[in-house]
């Protein structure tokens, strides 16, 4: 007779603390295995670049490294899941899977459909458990602030891992279970990105909450600082280091121990937010394919392959543009300020469709989560019909957050030896003084690819004319219907 084993599938939930799935496996007393799985169909998905694995990689290290001491692992799969199961289901009788509902991409929503017809043909309970307060099924938002707060109040979902009793599969059975092996890439670290890890997490949630929230108001859009002076936490949020209620319920403790109220209350907002959005894709996913306002389908783009090649390679000859998208390239981080002005330069000035860059932005962000960039890059680009549209000034937002240019020399080294008042439009130089400073425009740096005052004129009224259209009016009218509530209500 086969043993009766049960199975918690881990996903972006990277933790072993406020993990309800864990929780629930234990306090259920039959033996479970703990699995991840590096997909193929996942893998090759254009929004994954390699230094998401190696992040992922990072985290799944540092929990084995915390479940050595239970005799205890997480057994990582380079399979699709269905094949794996198959081959489990043949040596053990698996009663039950749990994992986290996951408000993902097209291709993880399609296998986890794949995977419940699996489950109910194999007489397997699988059961989905809500994370950070999002809520599968709904129809409109009423109460759910509401229900979002009740949730990030509760006490959190710890698991009494003095009850658990370890099963690990034997090496023969994994060997056969495991699939292709991890590509050597996924361990090999890489300085200039965060590390993964639920470790690193808590490390860095202290060392925000005990200091360096104090700057957090003040350094919010400034490209330099806020690589210090917003929390960072984003990653790991995203990847499931750390849950949206531990780093609520720690704010809330901060905030008692704290002077610096103002700037904490403010990093709570987006907490919100951030839950806000991913709602918002989990209630309307047809986001990562169409506009969600459909009234902007009939708005007319060419693609323009060399000016996207160069928005990419931060060769558009606007210094600060430039410096953001290499130091996305180099690091994985830009903060949110510096995210909405380089999509804005895209969609706006270089009147592009947001869908190309949506894809590619996704695979540079280290902290790509789904439901937040999809709502944020059409926000951004100016297709929902509800949000203001903003048309960013790069040039202004140089002088406004990058005073001296250490930011733009940072990752611009071209532009090392400019002096200030060249540093934000260098191809305002002379010939001259481009022979004195060491550098010619439109050689060793490009000339702005595009005229951006005009470009910003036409962007603005081609966007405006169409908030008008009988269309655009319906569909913003129900999407604010389906997304938003009242004031009151709130």
């Amino acid at each position: 007779m086969k043993e009766k084993v049960n199975i918690v599938w881990l996903k972006r939930d990277l933790r072993l603390r406020d993990h309800l799935p864990l929780k629930l496996a234990i306090e259920d007393g039959v033996p479970f295995l703990m699995v991840y799985f590096f997909e193929p169909s996942v893998l090759k998905d254009p929004h994954y670049d390699i230094r998401h694995w190696r992040f992922v990689w990072q985290s799944l290290m540092d929990l084995n490294r915390q479940l050595v001491k239970l005799d205890s692992k997480i057994h990582i799969f380079h399979n699709e899941i269905i094949p794996a199961f198959e081959k489990l289901n043949e040596f053990f009788d698996i009663k039950k899977v749990f994992s986290f509902q996951e408000t993902g991409l097209k291709v993880t929503y399609d296998r986890d459909k794949q995977f419940s017809s699996f489950c109910k043909k194999e007489n397997i309970q699988w059961t989905e458990y809500q994370q950070n307060g999002i809520e599968r099924g709904r129809k409109n938002r009423n109460e759910w602030i509401v229900r979002w707060h009740d949730f990030m109040e509760r006490p959190t979902d710890n698991p009494d891992w003095d009850k658990f009793t370890p099963l690990n599969l034997e090496s023969s059975l994994f060997l056969e279970i495991k699939g292709e092996s991890i590509p050597n890439e996924f361990s090999k670290l890489d300085t200039n990105f965060q590390e993964g890890g639920e470790s690193k997490a808590w490390a860095y949630m202290r060392s925000f909450y005990d200091g360096r929230a104090r700057n957090y108001s003040k350094h919010i859009s400034k490209p330099n600082l806020s690589r210090k002076g917003c929390s960072r936490l984003s990653p790991y949020i995203a990847w499931g280091n750390l849950s949206i209620r531990q780093v609520y319920q720690k704010y809330e403790l901060a905030r008692k121990s704290n002077s610096y109220k103002k700037p904490l209350d403010n990093f709570s907002s987006r907490l919100r937010w951030h839950c806000h959005f991913i709602q918002k894709f989990e209630m309307e996913d047809r986001m990562e394919f169409k506009n969600i306002n459909s009234g902007y389908d009939n708005i007319k783009r060419k693609f323009e392959p060399q000016n996207f090649l160069a928005w990419k390679r931060g060769q558009t000859g606007f210094p600060l543009v430039d410096a953001c998208m290499r130091c996305l390239i180099q690091t994985g981080y830009i903060n949110f300020r510096m995210r909405a002005m380089t999509l804005s330069f895209l969609t706006h000035n270089l009147w592009q469709d947001w869908k190309e860059g949506a894809v590619w932005l996704a695979s540079q962000f280290l902290d790509f989560e789904p439901g937040i960039h999809y709502p944020q890059v059409q926000m951004q680009a100016g297709v929902t019909g509800i949000n203001t549209v903003r048309i960013y000034n790069p040039i202004k937002q140089s002088k406004d957050n990058d005073e001296e240019g250490l930011f733009i020399k940072k990752y611009i080294p071209e532009l090392k030896n400019i002096p200030i008042e060249f540093i934000h439009e260098p191809w305002l130089m002379t010939a001259m003084e481009q022979q004195l400073y060491g550098i010619e425009i439109g050689k060793d740096y490009p000339a702005p690819i595009i005229n951006l005052k005009i470009s910003s004129k036409e962007a603005r009224d081609k966007i405006w004319a169409k908030r008008k259209e009988p269309t655009v009016k319906i569909e913003s009218l129900r999407i604010l219907k389906r997304h938003t509530v009242s004031q009151r209500k709130v």
